[in-house]
């Protein structure tokens, strides 16, 4: 329901993209090449993420518990492109304004 598209850079690190677009039933798209604009926020979500998770931490040191501290950091955090919300407060807005539709 809150993911209607997924769209990924052209890395290596997403050759598996055929698995994830069927086990959690979203779209899955990839950038032209030399066009980083088409990746939305990624970019500016990588950099976010860089204060935990440094180049030099190994990825299979990382718990699931870490992972789901750093989403709700992220969440967490206001957003001048969102009018200094939280990405977690427009995305309530968003969910209970489609259940009332729904309703």
């Amino acid at each position: 329901l809150a993911r209607r598209s997924i769209t990924f850079d052209r890395g290596t690190e997403f050759t598996d993209w055929p698995y994830l677009q069927a086990s959690i039933g979203t779209q899955t798209w990839f950038c032209d090449p030399q066009s980083p604009w088409q990746k939305g926020t990624v970019e500016n979500t990588n950099g976010r993420v860089r204060k935990w998770l440094s180049r030099e931490v190994d990825p299979l040191s990382v718990t699931d518990a870490d992972l789901i501290e750093i989403c709700n950091r992220l969440n967490a955090t206001p957003r001048k492109c969102l009018g200094y919300r939280t990405p977690a407060e427009v995305f309530r807005k968003k969910l209970l304004a489609q259940i009332r539709h729904a309703g």
